[in-house]
Parts: C-alpha cells; structure tokens; sequence
C-alpha cells in the first residue's frame, strides 16, 4: 500500500521554519514537495547556526527539509516565473509564506494561480494573516510567542515572560496548515475544486491556547501563572527533587491517584488528615503537603521513582535533557528517528536522523528516507517532469 498523500505534489514556496514544516509534515506522508528556491543561496536555514561546516546543510534546515527536490528559481525573472508557473499548473498544493502581497506581486497570488489551476489548493502562512490592522506587520516565532500572551503564560506569578525554548510557534503552525490543507485536499476530492487557505501564526497560536484562552473568554479572568505545576492548579501535580538531586515531574490530579500515590510512597495516614482528604483541602495545604511529598521522594532516584509510579498507574516522568529524551530506546521501538545519510557532510556526521510525524499508521504510515536537497539539486529533473506528458 502506497503512502497516504503518495503520488499529490506540492509546490512549496516556503522559507526559514513555519511553511516548510507543514511541507515536511506532507512530504513524510509521500507526496512529492518540489522546493523553489532563489538563486545563490536559498532558503536562508541552509546557513542557519553559528558553525559554517554545515553551510548549505545547516541542521535546521535538515530538520524539515528530508526528501523534497529543490530548484532555484528567480521569481523576477520571465523565463523562471514561467517555469515556477508550469510547475504551479501540474500541482496538488501549493504552499507559501512571504510577506502578504508578494506572491500577488510576483504574478503568483491566489485569484491569478486558482484560474490556471481550479483544483489548486493553496495555503498562505503569514504571521498576521491576509487581512486585518496586523496583516503587513512583520513576525516571527518569538515575536508571535509575546504578542499571541504565550510568554506571559509560564513561569510563577513573579517571574518575567520567558519564550517557550523552541520555535513552537514555528512548528504548531506548520501543524495547523498541513492539517487546513489534509481538510481542503479531502473536500476537493468530493467536489473537484480546489480552495485558498489562509493561516496565521498569530490565529494558530491562541488556538492552540484554547486551554488556557477560553477560561479567559469565560470568566473574564486570566489564569494565574502556575511555574511547574499542573493545569489542575493540584500541589501533587508539580516538580519534586528525588534523592539523587534530578527532578521529577508528578501529574496527581485525581482522587484514585492521590490514593495510590499514599501507598506507594507508605504515607497512608495521608488518606486520614484532614487537610489532604480532598483536592480542595490539598491546595489549601499546598505547602505542608509539598514538603511531606518532598521528605518522601528523597529517599530514591529520579529514575527508580519514574518506573516505580508509572507502573502503579501514577503519572510521573524525570526531568530529561533533550539528548537524553531523543535517546529513549522507547522511540526507537516507536519509529521517531529516522535514519538519513546526508552525503557531503563530514564523515563523523554523514549518517544523521530527523523526527518522524508523531504519530504510527497500521501499513505505510509516514516517514522519509532521503536526505535534504542540495540548492538547484533536482533542478534538471524538474523541468524534464514539466516537458514530459
């Protein structure tokens, strides 16, 4: 059985982080992206990161660039916007993320491309969107992680707004597109018609802030800032240090697992006082109850404390840097690393491995084996595509 998306191309006019990871996220299920880039350098992730032995294979770039056919067009140039405009006419999908107004500009806006090509579907990713006061402000990720009230969301109630340590934003809108286009690429397949999407950093990100914006839109109070504990707001749902000095996180939100918890930690006479025999007297106790769960995790490591709970059915994971979370034999088993060698690189990096979608399918589910294109690599080979029948 073919890969889900096996035999729909993209045209994939995308740069830096946000476009290009919901054309990764499309490529890992078998389409075939067809990456147009400008002449010279490129996409400017080629040179991302302060170690110039990765120029034009710059890590970030390897990220979400696995598998796609690169080449260089310039845009302002007839003879390659004629080309980029045939490439257009045989796609599935197109995909960009310039500044509102540039593909218009360009000759390549949505009304022009959609007459050329009625079953297009077409997806713009912007920080601001298409319309609106915000459209033609410039973004990127950390500047949508402050204007979106992510950064105001962590932390403790004293602290200063701190940007979430990865590109998020980046990548939960790269998500939210490769989802808008699955939904348009699905209609199109009962009506015949193609569509236009318009995706915003800023949108994407307070949707997927629902948890945290519709008690606002509710209650017309923002939630208190919490550091490392829960959601639920529950003392027994935040960060502990175990006898070995490394810190473990709890998720002990419910009844059933306080119970538990008491018992494994021999703390029954928890289940009898008073102050602990409810999630409301708990946080009303917060800082006696804390301190007791901290005297009793100091008597184990982290990791024994990590396999001990988790397997009595209480949520419970160690701290880990991101080194050792990708080193987790676990995902192995899972499929999330996948192998690529990358030829050029040096030989003590040849061999390298990106991350898979997220998510097992039963037969032929997503995943990618060939290594990010060279600038202009396959640029012979797409217009000897555009030439055949």
């Amino acid at each position: 059985m073919a890969q889900p998306l096996a035999g729909l191309v993209v045209a994939d006019f995308t740069h830096v982080m946000a476009g290009p990871y919901a054309t990764h996220l499309l490529r890992l299920l078998g389409a075939e992206v067809i990456k147009i880039e400008s002449p010279g350098r490129g996409d400017v992730m080629r040179y991302y990161g302060t170690d110039r032995r990765y120029d034009g294979m710059a890590p970030a770039f390897i990220a979400v660039n696995a598998g796609k056919q690169s080449i260089a067009l310039d845009l302002k140039s007839a003879a390659d916007l004629e080309t980029a405009q045939r490439i257009v006419a045989r796609a599935d999908v197109l995909v960009e993320n310039f500044r509102p107004g540039v593909m218009q500009r360009l000759g390549l806006g949505p009304e022009s491309v959609l007459a050329l090509n009625p079953r297009l579907v077409y997806c713009s990713v912007s920080g601001y969107g298409q319309s609106g006061p915000l459209r033609d402000w410039p973004a990127i990720d950390n500047i949508v992680q402050a204007t979106s009230g992510m950064m105001s969301l962590g932390g403790g109630p004293d602290d200063p707004p701190s940007r979430v340590g990865f590109p998020v934003v980046d990548t939960l809108t790269g998500h939210t597109a490769a989802f808008a286009i699955l939904a348009a690429l699905l209609r199109r397949h009962a009506t015949g018609k193609g569509e236009y999407i318009d995706v915003a950093m800023l949108d994407a990100s307070i949707a997927f802030m629902a948890s945290a914006v519709v008690p606002y839109t509710v209650t017309g109070k923002a939630l208190a800032r919490t550091g490392n504990t829960g959601y639920s707001g529950q003392p027994t749902s935040a960060l502990f240090r175990a006898g070995d000095g490394r810190q473990i996180s709890l998720g002990v939100v419910q009844q059933h697992q306080f119970e538990t918890l008491a018992q494994v930690l021999g703390q029954a006479q928890w289940l009898t006082d008073a102050r602990y025999t409810s999630p409301d007297t708990r946080r009303v106790h917060t800082v006696e109850i804390q301190a007791e769960l901290s005297a009793a995790l100091s008597t184990r490591t982290a990791a024994e404390w990590e396999s001990v709970m988790s397997a009595a059915g209480i949520p419970c994971g160690m701290v880990r840097e991101v080194g050792e979370a990708v080193d987790m034999p676990h995902l192995a088993d899972r499929g999330l690393r996948l192998p690529l060698q990358i030829p050029g690189l040096s030989a003590e990096h040849a061999t390298v491995s990106v991350l898979n979608a997220g998510f097992c399918m039963g037969s032929d589910g997503p995943g990618v084996d060939v290594p990010p294109p060279r600038l202009d690599e396959h640029g012979a080979a797409v217009r000897a595509w555009l030439n055949r029948n």
